[in-house]
């Protein structure tokens, strides 16, 4: 695709390999390569997919205090969460530099410069050189995702170029943070990504929202899982599908306009790679009549200020 204007967009919904790195890592490869034979310029994937969502929280009285059960959970958790710094993603980095294809992905990250041990819900970009160009820890865990996830740092709060588009993300309930947003929005984002877990109840409405509120396209994407995803060598497996429902997330991945409205209403409960062509030029004309950091804002009455250093406990000088 030649014209800098039109961009070429994948949505990967898909389920992960449940707590499984390696197998789930696999499955990512092969998404990326099957959005490559279709001339795909950008691949997006749901929250937390690798290596998937802590479901097991709302299902085994995850606030119990002290539990084997919670810690070993949690344990396995951490065990198959991402360390950048060894280069687990390198294989996807290589594939986004040979198939000339950005990645918004999101993983669970064991921070070292956390000391290793937490994990954060972070939306990793990947250019099309295969670069890792940030990882935006997810600021504010939601509701139950506190019991195993760190709340994460404004440093990935960052836009990137992509052909005419410069593009940023948020994590899942994130969206709903007015503040977020905006910081985005200031740094000239005229193509959003909103990653979720899954489900429609989520994207129905703040994917439109956020279209309209910013004159842009909004993509969210959404993984799926299902009772029969747990792999039964999980621990605790038994105990974590005594109460699951059938379907615990069913996708909802949809694309808006910068008018607000559908370009790819909320798929459900199907799996698999879906594209659609966006055209930058409707961004310019729909900023003709509302631009909330442009000529629809006043600095001078309101002005947000954004803290974008990476936090760590401990600084040294050697």
């Amino acid at each position: 695709m030649t014209n800098s204007n039109l961009l070429k967009v994948a949505l990967a919904q898909i389920a992960p390999v449940w707590l499984n790195k390696k197998l789930t890592i696999q499955k990512i490869e092969n998404s990326i390569k099957e959005a490559s034979k279709e001339k795909a310029e950008l691949i997006v994937f749901g929250e937390a997919l690798l290596p998937g969502y802590p479901f097991w929280i709302a299902l085994t009285n995850g606030a119990a205090w002290n539990s084997s059960v919670q810690k070993e959970l949690h344990a396995h958790y951490v065990q198959n969460s991402v360390t950048l710094e060894k280069g687990e993603l390198d294989s996807i980095c290589q594939l986004a530099k040979e198939h000339n294809i950005a990645v918004y992905l999101g993983i669970m990250e064991r921070a070292q410069n956390r000391g290793g041990h937490s994990i954060y819900a972070s939306l990793v970009y990947i250019n099309q050189e295969g670069e890792i160009k940030s990882v935006h820890r997810k600021l504010q865990p939601t509701y139950d995702e506190r019991l195993t996830w760190a709340p994460g740092d404004g440093n990935g709060l960052q836009v990137h170029p992509l052909k005419d588009f410069t593009v940023g993300g948020l994590n899942c309930w994130e969206n709903w943070m007015p503040l977020p947003r905006t910081a985005l929005y200031g740094q000239g984002e005229n193509l959003h990504i909103a990653v979720w877990p899954g489900s429609d109840h989520n994207t129905k409405d703040i994917t439109r929202f956020i279209a309209r509120e910013s004159r842009s396209y909004v993509i969210s994407v959404s993984s799926l899982m299902n009772k029969t995803d747990f792999p039964s060598n999980t621990p605790h497996f038994e105990k974590i599908i005594q109460d699951a429902p059938d379907v615990l997330a069913n996708g909802g991945s949809c694309i808006a306009g910068p008018d607000g409205e559908w370009l790819v209403e909320p798929i459900i409960n199907k799996e698999g790679v879906f594209y659609h062509t966006l055209d930058f030029n409707k961004v310019l004309e729909e900023r003709q009549n509302f631009d909330v950091v442009g000529h629809y804002s006043r600095p001078d009455v309101t002005k947000l200020h954004v803290n974008r250093e990476r936090q760590s406990t401990v600084s040294f000088t050697d």
